[in-house]
């Protein structure tokens, strides 16, 4: 059944285009905009017991995201504490594919806490990792270290679609494009987006901080 409703959900771009961002900021979001922005964030159960938007597709996920034992071990090795604040829109569906498997991880990791802001509460931190291409995009993950510091981010795609996309744009249709999608998520199950993030998470710990970011669109 799972397969059946991702199949028929369309994935619109995900662009949080209501947002507006304040004019003349060009600095990285400080540490203690980070951190306040987390902290006025909400829990996943939280986010999506508000959703109104593809709801039976987070309720499902909700229930149905599994991280695979591997990647849990490998995430509880990094140790220390650690944050991640999550731009996302209960419309967007890249955002209904991945935050449930991000927030399955998250639970599974002690020391690793996850926090769902609006593209509205989380405008600056949206653009302060946009895409390659200039867009913020949704969802958007920024890992914080314990002290708030900016520690490292994944950008609206895994890399599989990432590559993909940047491979075909502009060479196939935009239903051609969802429909890719959409299988992609069906068969991949999360493991892309969690096994990146625990890529950024070991980063992290290692002091290379590194974004994954889609290059064009």
């Amino acid at each position: 059944m799972l397969t059946a409703l991702l199949l028929i959900t369309r994935l619109a771009v995900c662009q949080p285009s209501s947002v507006t961002v304040p004019g003349g900021l060009s600095h990285v979001v400080a540490d203690t905009s980070l951190h306040a922005t987390f902290e006025k964030g909400q829990t996943f159960a939280e986010f999506v017991a508000s959703a109104s938007s593809r709801r039976e597709g987070w309720l499902r996920l909700q229930k149905g995201a599994i991280v695979g034992p591997a990647l849990i071990a490998r995430a509880r090795s990094v140790g220390g504490t650690w944050r991640l604040l999550v731009v996302a829109r209960d419309g967007c569906g890249d955002s209904m594919n991945l935050v449930p498997y991000a927030a399955r991880l998250a639970d599974s990791v002690p020391g690793l806490s996850l926090r769902v802001v609006s593209p509205q509460d989380g405008a600056l931190v949206a653009r302060d990792h946009r895409t390659q291409d200039g867009r913020p995009a949704t969802p958007t993950f920024v890992l914080l270290d314990s002290a708030g510091r900016d520690a490292g981010c994944l950008v609206e795609l895994p890399k599989p679609l990432r590559d993909w996309t940047n491979a075909v744009r502009g060479t196939i249709s935009d239903d051609s494009l969802h429909a890719y999608r959409t299988a992609f998520y069906a068969r991949d199950q999360g493991v892309s987006v969690t096994t990146e993030l625990v890529e950024v998470l070991e980063a992290a710990r290692g002091g290379a901080p590194r974004c994954d970011r889609l290059t064009a669109r």
